[in-house]
């Protein structure tokens, strides 16, 4: 077991820009599996303080909302600035027990076949100070979802059946997952592959926090920080920004059955910087995607924020 531990505590305040007198252990070394950090990502104080708690008092932490508002980001760039290790598993419908848990492999020692056991990712992060982040939790399929139920209890212990073993949590081992339903299943139709959650599990997760869309002038600024050549032109970043709060707006109201993420947002700013057409990236980064009945609908949130027609055309069937 690697026995290196926080060493140092940083404050809240002045590192993450939150109303709270709160000191956080982090590490004075970075390595390998600490992830970079992005000086324009801009922090829910909410979600923050949740996160926070989850590394302060080894507390499991679940953030869950709309995808594209930067679940997953939210708790690495937490340890990117804690020099924290993190590891992210996406808990698709092909993760197997066996992934998680570990099997045995064949393996040539000493110029001879042998058979030995290979950990999982369960076994191998428990061991070492890392902030595993199950993301996409609710993707993950029902059986193998209970492997995780002990380790979901604080101080919980891991037992390897296969090797007779026992796994103790290392000290500095932190546990976070991502979800769209919190366990509910896709109730909007809009997370196809999403599972109803065992509740007894979902009840383990000490802190549930929410992650909504940003505000649009908070929007506005990640946006110009991720797309740089957008810098003198903050006015279009505003209009496009306004496009996709229309769309989330009209989502809200059973309008439209797909929304604008600020992932989208990005994209289209990036592909208009490729193909040099506004309305063309804009096709080609949200339009396309969504129904043809309701496209009449987006391209009118399009002229309202833009002040221009947007041309697009209906797919006709035989």
């Amino acid at each position: 077991m690697i026995e290196l531990i926080p060493d140092k505590a940083v404050s809240a305040r002045k590192v993450f820009g939150i109303e709270a007198d709160l000191e956080v252990p982090a590490f004075s070394e970075r390595d390998a599996h600490v992830p970079e950090i992005d000086p324009a990502y801009c922090f829910n104080p909410d979600v923050t303080l949740a996160i926070l708690a989850g590394f302060i008092n080894d507390r499991r932490v679940m953030v869950q909302g709309f995808h594209g508002t930067g679940k997953s980001t939210h708790v690495e760039q937490v340890a990117a600035r804690l020099n924290w290790p993190c590891v992210r598993v996406n808990l698709d419908g092909h993760i197997s027990r066996l992934d998680l848990v570990g099997r045995d492999v064949i393996a040539i020692r000493e110029g001879r076949q042998v058979t030995e056991f290979q950990e999982g990712m369960i076994p191998w992060a428990l061991q070492r100070p890392v902030a595993l982040i199950f993301d996409e939790f609710d993707a993950g399929r029902p059986d193998v979802m209970f492997v995780i139920q002990r380790i979901l209890e604080r101080n919980g212990k891991f037992t390897l059946l296969d090797q007779n073993r026992v796994i103790n949590p290392h000290p500095a081992f932190r546990l976070f997952a991502t979800a769209n339903t919190v366990g509910l299943g896709n109730l909007n139709s809009l997370y196809h592959g999403t599972q109803v959650l065992n509740q007894a599990q979902v009840d383990r997760w000490n802190i549930v926090t929410t992650l909504n869309y940003l505000d649009a002038s908070d929007e506005v600024r990640i946006v110009l920080a991720q797309v740089p050549s957008f810098g003198n032109r903050r006015d279009v970043v505003e209009s496009m920004v306004a496009v996709a709060d229309l769309t989330r707006k009209g989502f809200a109201a059973g309008d439209i059955s797909t929304v604008m993420s600020p992932r989208t947002v990005i994209t289209w700013a990036e592909n208009t910087e490729i193909f040099g057409d506004m309305a063309r990236a804009f096709r080609l980064s949200f339009l396309n995607k969504c129904d043809d009945a309701e496209r009449s609908i987006i391209a009118e949130y399009y002229q309202r924020a833009m002040g221009e027609e947007l041309e697009y055309s209906i797919a006709v069937g035989p």
